[in-house]
């Protein structure tokens, strides 16, 4: 069980490839004594698995090992607003 009042930010989210379909997931932690963010990947792109560590600041990316794919984290609120947008058309 994660103790969450070690981390300052904590998030696993599903990805999408290209296509539109959720064929990849990330999953992010960093402690609070920490400026590093220990990642955990699946690309929406290509299926390559990958664990890493990066310097944490927002927003929050991360380039695929293999293929080059960016993946980009927005703020959750950002990307409820983005979502509203589009189901709005």
């Amino acid at each position: 069980m994660i103790d969450m009042g070690l981390y300052k930010y904590i998030t696993n989210r599903q990805l999408q490839n290209g296509a539109g379909k959720v064929t990849g997931s990330i999953a992010v932690a960093v402690r609070n004594d920490s400026a590093t963010a220990d990642v955990r990947y699946t690309c929406p792109e290509c299926s390559n698995k990958q664990q890493a560590a990066q310097e944490w600041k927002r927003p929050f990316s991360m380039k695929c090992s293999k293929c080059g794919l960016l993946m980009r984290l927005p703020r959750l609120k950002d990307q409820a607003k983005k979502q509203t947008k589009a189901d709005r058309r």
